[in-house]
């Protein structure tokens, strides 16, 4: 009987947290700033610092709205274990185990302490994405063929449709209804934009609270999915998910809008007002 070795599959590098279209978002922001600060000079008067000032702030709101898309950081969570590192092995590893949560997928970190152990690199960085409840369970099959570590099977399963904890459903409905309206937010906030710039104020106004009230409802979608979690338990561990900076970024973008639609709408109305005339008597 010939002697067959065990198939060798190659580990694809998948972009974690920050991937390329961040990067490309964070270059043209800081090309827009460059910009409006060169054009500085030609504005006249002791309102060009705040011109600045809104404008930046405006620039910001629009670069966390179309960021936060593309971002893998909505939910976090980590814990440190010893667990078993293959099925069917009694090695037992030290790790770092991490779930990273973003709108289109799940991305499971496994790290060694330390990250040479057993004579193996442990540095594991594996994305699942969830468009459909098809696509997840296919990446997940994809990842028992390339022999995985059991760590990360274990936390993927959780996530699977045939899973009775029903988590793969509540996040892949919230996660695409909170990326729908977080891209509407986007589009008002252009709208606003375009708005504030052919002097529209009290539109532009409108549109920009129009923004802030699409941001409130993607939050408020995403964090509707936190009512029946799932818990992952490795042994006398927890490994328990929490709001990640994206979703706090978000928040603060609420904040940023509505205050930046309050103070576009006193300068407008200080603006409206007559001018007093001065006593003569």
């Amino acid at each position: 009987m010939p002697f067959t070795s065990f198939p060798f599959y190659l580990r694809p590098r998948t972009p974690f947290i920050y991937d390329r279209t961040i990067v490309e978002i964070i270059i043209l922001c800081i090309v827009a700033t460059c910009t409006f600060i060169i054009i500085l000079p030609g504005i006249r008067g002791k309102f060009r610092f705040f011109w600045l000032l809104r404008v930046l702030t405006s620039l910001v709101i629009g670069a966390v709205i179309l960021a936060v898309n593309f971002t893998r950081d909505w939910e976090v969570g980590s814990v440190i274990t010893t667990t078993a590192y293959k099925s069917f092995s009694n090695v037992m590893v030290n790790v770092s185990i991490g779930v990273w949560v973003g709108l289109k997928g799940v991305n499971i970190t496994l790290s060694g302490i330390p990250v040479q152990q057993i004579n193996e690199t442990i540095d594991y960085n594996e994305i699942f994405h969830w468009q459909t409840e098809r696509h997840f369970d296919k990446d997940y099959e994809e990842g028992r063929e390339r022999g995985l570590p059991n760590p990360i099977l274990y936390v993927a399963e959780k996530f699977t449709s045939v899973n009775p904890c029903q988590v793969l459903q509540q996040y892949r409905i919230a996660t695409y209804y909170t990326s729908a309206i977080m891209w509407f937010a986007f589009c008002t906030w252009v709208v606003s934009s375009i708005l504030f710039s052919m002097l529209l104020i009290q539109y532009g106004i409108y549109m920009m609270f129009a923004t802030t009230l699409c941001i409130i409802m993607s939050v408020a979608t995403f964090a509707s999915n936190r009512n029946g979690t799932c818990s992952i338990n490795f042994g006398t561990h927890i490994l328990q998910l929490k709001y990640g900076a994206s979703y706090w970024m978000s928040c603060g973008a609420v904040c940023s809008c509505a205050l930046h639609g309050k103070s576009r709408r006193a300068a407008d109305h200080r603006a409206d007002q007559p001018p007093e005339k001065a006593d003569t008597s």
